[in-house]
């Protein structure tokens, strides 16, 4: 908890700087308001590759990502890993969780994020009764991301599910409500995964996910800069490809 000075000084520092507000749970929140939403919480700054949500522990916590990107996943008994998403700016993570986490959240690169209570949320809710509308647009959000994987593992082919993966992974970098189509110029993504994450999150080898980049390449859809960016210079084709319309 913050006090006093120190807590207005937090509010600045972390609330003021936080480019993830905007589109995050604290987007309901006043900004006179703040000071209580950062007495109820604690910034923490993950490094790359260390875990801060691990599958199976109690969960006595709730993070929003303020910045950054996590691999989310799942272990199988016999050690195969599904990775289920990746969690990127303003994310709201373990909303779902009851007695223990339900995944696996490892950082993909450093990551900051804020940390709630259970029992926070609870007084924050109470207190702010806008706050538990937008938890349930959170929870609708998800269900509406289930079904969409749901359909990707099941009905669809190698092309259209790297082609979601990307169209997925361009939502971020475009402007609210504005399709992706051709002809408005390239957009580069970050790719701060690796390949057999995207392999394991597409359901697929990472030899087809390589070879489909390949394809990608080949019929101008794409450029590949190294392992971490990727450009899409045809997004409006990805996108009809993603949704069954552009067939191979």
């Amino acid at each position: 908890m913050e006090t006093g000075r120190s807590l207005v000084d937090a509010v600045r520092e972390r609330c003021g700087r936080c480019s993830g507000r905007s589109v995050s749970i604290c987007n309901v929140i006043d900004d006179e308001d703040l000071p209580a939403l950062v007495a109820e919480s604690s910034r923490v700054t993950v490094p790359a590759g260390r875990c801060f949500i691990r599958e199976g522990a109690p969960a006595h916590d709730f993070y929003v990502l303020a910045g950054g990107r996590a691999k989310l996943f799942s272990l199988m008994p016999d050690g195969r890993r599904q990775v289920m998403g990746f969690a990127e700016l303003g994310d709201f993570l373990g909303l779902a969780s009851s007695d223990t986490y339900a995944f696996t959240a490892e950082a993909l690169g450093d990551v900051t994020l804020c940390r709630f209570p259970h029992s926070s949320i609870d007084r924050l809710v109470e207190r702010f009764p806008r706050l538990r509308g937008r938890l349930q647009q959170e929870a609708s959000s998800e269900l509406v991301k289930m079904q969409a994987r749901l359909m990707l593992l099941g009905r669809k082919t190698a092309r259209e599910r790297l082609a979601s993966f990307l169209v997925e992974q361009a939502s971020p970098c475009r402007l609210h409500g504005q399709e992706l189509r051709d002809g408005h110029g390239p957009l580069t993504l970050p790719l701060p995964m690796s390949r057999t994450d995207i392999a394991d999150y597409l359901g697929l080898t990472i030899e087809t996910v390589s070879r489909t980049f390949g394809l990608f390449r080949k019929e101008g859809l794409i450029t590949v800069q190294g392992a971490s960016s990727v450009t899409l210079l045809a997004p409006g084709t990805l996108s009809d490809m993603a949704n069954g319309i552009r067939k191979d």
